[in-house]
């Protein structure tokens, strides 16, 4: 095993069905690192996680890849993903991002998980890498490599990122979702982040293109049932 090899399955290894260890966010159409940069710079700053790594995916977009010290479900994957959306990228189109993995509505039991980095892009024969905090900016509106990169370069990289462990996953989302913890007393808000209104949270999930089917269509049937009343 390399030690590309090993620095990956320390971080994104396997998990066992229904779950995952490894979360990506990606930008697209365009790409924009200066919109994904709140992201990476907020998940540290504000929920004191450790910084996601950054890639390139050869393609269209750019990456963050979260690595969890224990597998979650994909449903928590999902929302964990969501909310980083609603908190950080409110005014981006949902179509624009991406969220991995997700279940495949072709198959009750298929996942899509985000495609290996790095590789060859078959059409174009550009390449995905993962990429310092400082080349983002480098490539502009081009997230790929016109060249493979450097294999020992890539182990080097992921050398230095950390997996979330499961105490500061939870308390990552007690930030995120502190509306939860509330029994129907008022609770304080961190700074910076509204309590998020019930139906626009129902239109943001059913208007979401990257959400699972089944997702968008139980928000659809809440937001029938509450007019109906």
């Amino acid at each position: 095993m390399s030690r590309l090899d090993t620095e990956q399955q320390r971080l994104f290894g396997g998990s066992p069905a229904g779950h995952t260890r490894t979360l990506v966010l990606g930008l697209a159409r365009p790409a924009d690192w200066t919109v994904l940069r709140n992201v990476w710079q907020g998940v540290q700053a504000d929920l004191e996680l450790p910084a996601p790594a950054i890639a390139v995916d050869g393609s269209e977009s750019y990456q963050l890849w979260f690595s969890l010290a224990q597998p979650v479900s994909l449903a928590q994957a999902q929302d964990f993903l969501e909310q980083l959306r609603l908190r950080y990228l409110p005014e981006v189109a949902p179509s624009r991002i991406h969220r991995l993995p997700i279940a495949d509505p072709s198959s009750p039991d298929a996942v899509r998980s985000a495609p290996a980095v790095p590789a060859r892009q078959e059409i174009t024969g550009n390449w995905s890498a993962f990429v310092s905090p400082d080349l983002p900016a480098v490539f502009g509106e081009d997230p790929w490599l016109d060249t493979a990169p450097g294999l020992d370069q890539q182990a080097d990289l992921l050398s230095r990122q950390k997996s979330i462990s499961a105490d500061a996953w939870h308390h990552a989302l007690k930030c995120l979702r502190p509306v939860e913890q509330s029994t129907g007393t008022q609770q304080d808000v961190p700074a910076g982040l509204a309590p998020l209104e019930p139906r626009a949270f129902l239109h943001s999930v059913m208007n979401d293109t990257a959400a699972p089917l089944a997702l968008r269509i139980e928000a659809a049937k809440a937001l029938l049932s509450a007019d109906r009343r």
